[in-house]
């Protein structure tokens, strides 16, 4: 269970080496070496937008760079999906097979959200997913986008001891890169690029 202390001192996520996704900000000190996630949302004039970043500490891992690079890859081919006309399962199948293909790990219940008004908004954007199955994609859609991939291979994963950071079950590292990302009519629009 969610302890909402937690959530009111925390702004942004941070999540070290085989923290998925939610680490809440704790007193660790990054070390040479760690794989760090950061997630974060912002608003502006009523609107939100969520947008996430993996990168290494330091001396990097080969291993790590191409967990980062994986994700990245996943990530592009999940937005080259979100086009009018489709689906949110293209969207999944896209990113599943990028996954797949490097023989990384995904939780299954967990992915992209629409974005809006508020932070999670439906349609839920799986991580994988059948071509042409789920919510139909139209211009004016706003989704983030955000696959988080785990380098072990499998998809299976634990909540830590604060309720709410996702931990690979097997200790493996993991990344999560995300963008909000506007389905237009020509074509998908990110919204969070720096």
């Amino acid at each position: 269970m969610l302890r909402p202390q937690l959530v009111d001192q925390a702004v942004i996520c941070t999540s070290v080496n085989d923290a998925l996704v939610h680490g809440v900000p704790t007193g660790y000190r990054l070390r040479d070496g760690d794989l760090l996630s950061v997630d974060c949302g912002a608003e502006l004039d009523g609107w939100t937008g969520d947008a996430a970043v993996s990168f290494t500490v330091g001396t990097p891992r080969p291993e790590d760079l191409d967990l980062i690079d994986a994700t990245r890859r996943a990530l592009e081919a999940g937005i080259a999906a979100a086009t009018a006309g489709r689906h949110t399962g293209d969207i999944g199948h896209a990113v599943g097979a990028v996954a797949a293909a490097a023989r990384c790990g995904m939780p299954r219940d967990f992915g992209g959200h629409g974005i809006g008004r508020r932070m999670h908004e439906d349609p839920h954007v799986p991580n994988r997913g059948r071509p042409g199955r789920g919510y139909p994609l139209r211009p004016g859609l706003a989704l983030a986008i955000e696959p988080m991939l785990m380098a072990g291979g499998r998809d299976e994963y634990r909540v830590g001891a604060d309720g709410w950071t996702l931990l690979t079950a097997d200790g493996s590292r993991a990344a999560h890169i995300e963008h909000t990302v506007a389905v237009t009519e020509d074509g998908p629009r990110v919204l969070t690029l720096p």
